[in-house]
């Protein structure tokens, strides 16, 4: 489980948080669960795979949402509030009808109509008390106010309806029983209870009551002919193993251990174990729990993967390296546990294994681009190496991924300059150097 911090720019929507500096987490084994759970989702929707995402957010609230694009952004904490993989691809479902609804950019339509209903309130109050009616002009824009508030809600009320039928349709049509989408409601419709909201009104809110979407949803899903197919056993049995991962990462490690006693010898229960121990700083404790599960299934890619990385980041670089170079092999080069493999190569400070560990990241960074710490890795091979051209091209990619388009910009033009022009490296550079401009355009008229 690892940890980015980064930002984007998210739209101002009620059914939307934003997500400056919020901190991403990615993990091989989570997101290759959460593609396999997504995908037929994103199929029926009549999406293209290779652009749809799944991306989990280290936020402990229960909240999901879109932002533009065809990403779905999940909190950590609905995650752990999820008791089956059913029931987040249920969420993942209306998300989707989201995407397809196109609510983003027509939410952003809708919030300037309910900013120009506020300004003209304004103006028209501000009129009313010149004239000498200042209690008129009082009434005026709060009245103002009452009706944008009035109408940008409701309108988030029937993009959220809207998004439940689609989301519904969706899973109905890649045979996914909607049992889990309805549970997810009742879940938000027992926090209501607890929070007091009442449930006979939901005008000031900008979702339908859970009631409501529970009844409006349920002769769909059940009418479904994948209503009573068992849910996939293979894929829960998963996610209960990445969601005890993502516990030990996330939660506090006592509560971790009293969750996951030493007696439950689950795999889950060790996944949480292991990180917990990792955390509070015991590795003897964590190495025993890695050590188990590999005992259990030495072929186990994700298995292998925590005991590299428990052993990478106690201090044995060395002794991480056998069991990652076979993570990597057995997880068909997925690009995070490469660039997990490359650290461990490079933290032994062994110039031996620099081709190697070039070798691994140009697979990682070629498949995934878009993490940060394979091209800060990918970097240092290119210090050590004395290779200047390819060092100031990938530290362009870090930098434009991390934000710092005037530096990534910087950095692009001095890899034009040096590698030999035509090559594959060099129209990289070329293309990172117009990326980096029209961010730093972009950055200049939002200001």
């Amino acid at each position: 489980m690892k940890r980015l911090i980064t930002g984007f720019a998210m739209a101002l929507l009620l059914w939307s948080q934003p997500a400056a500096a919020q901190s991403i987490l990615r993990d091989a084994e989570t997101e290759a669960l959460f593609a396999e759970m997504a995908n037929p989702i994103a199929e029926a929707a009549g999406l293209d795979k290779r652009n749809f995402r799944v991306v989990l957010i280290n936020d402990k609230s229960i909240n999901a949402f879109v932002a533009g694009g065809q990403i779905v952004y999940l909190h950590s904490g609905l995650i752990d509030a999820a008791d089956t993989a059913n029931e987040v691809q249920g969420v993942i479902a209306h998300e989707v009808g989201h995407i397809t609804g196109g609510h983003v950019p027509l939410g952003d339509r809708m919030g300037r109509g309910a900013m120009g209903i506020t300004l003209l309130s304004l103006v028209l109050g501000a009129a009313a008390m010149a004239a000498g009616a200042g209690e008129a002009g009082a009434g005026i824009l709060a009245a103002g106010n009452r009706a944008a508030l009035g109408n940008f809600l409701a309108f988030s009320r029937v993009q959220e309806s809207s998004a439940d039928a689609a989301g519904a349709s969706f899973l109905n049509k890649a045979s996914i029983p909607g049992k889990g989408m309805l549970s997810f409601f009742r879940k938000l419709q027992a926090y209501e209870y607890r929070l007091a909201i009442p449930q006979d009104n939901s005008y000031e809110r900008s979702h339908p009551l859970s009631g409501e979407r529970i009844a409006n949803l349920t002769g769909s899903v059940r009418s479904s002919a994948a209503w009573d197919k068992p849910l996939d056993a293979g894929m829960e049995a998963r996610f209960k193993r990445v969601q005890a991962k993502l516990r030990g990462y996330v939660n506090d490690p006592k509560t971790t251990l009293a969750r996951y006693p030493a007696s439950d010898q689950s795999a889950a229960a060790h996944y949480a174990r292991a990180y917990a121990y990792h955390l509070s700083g015991y590795p003897v404790e964590a190495a025993k729990e890695t050590q188990a599960l590999v005992a259990t299934s030495p072929d186990d890619p994700y298995f292998l993967e925590l005991e590299g990385q428990i052993l990478l980041e106690s201090g044995k670089p060395e002794a991480a390296i056998p069991a990652l170079r076979e993570a990597v092999q057995r997880s068909d080069n997925a690009p995070l546990v490469a660039a997990t493999f490359a650290h461990a190569l490079l933290a032994t400070e062994d110039s031996s294994h620099l081709d190697e560990a070039e070798k691994v990241l140009n697979r990682a960074v070629a498949r995934d681009n878009e993490n940060p710490g394979a091209w800060v890795q990918l970097a240092m091979v290119y210090e050590r190496k004395g290779d200047e051209a390819r060092l100031a091209l990938a530290r362009a990619e870090q930098l434009r991924l991390l934000g710092y388009h005037t530096l990534a910009l910087a950095s692009a033009q001095n890899a034009v300059a040096m590698l030999p022009p035509g090559s594959r490296e060099a129209l990289r550079a070329q293309d990172l150097v117009v990326i980096s401009r029209t961010e730093i355009d972009l950055e200049k008229d939002r200001r």
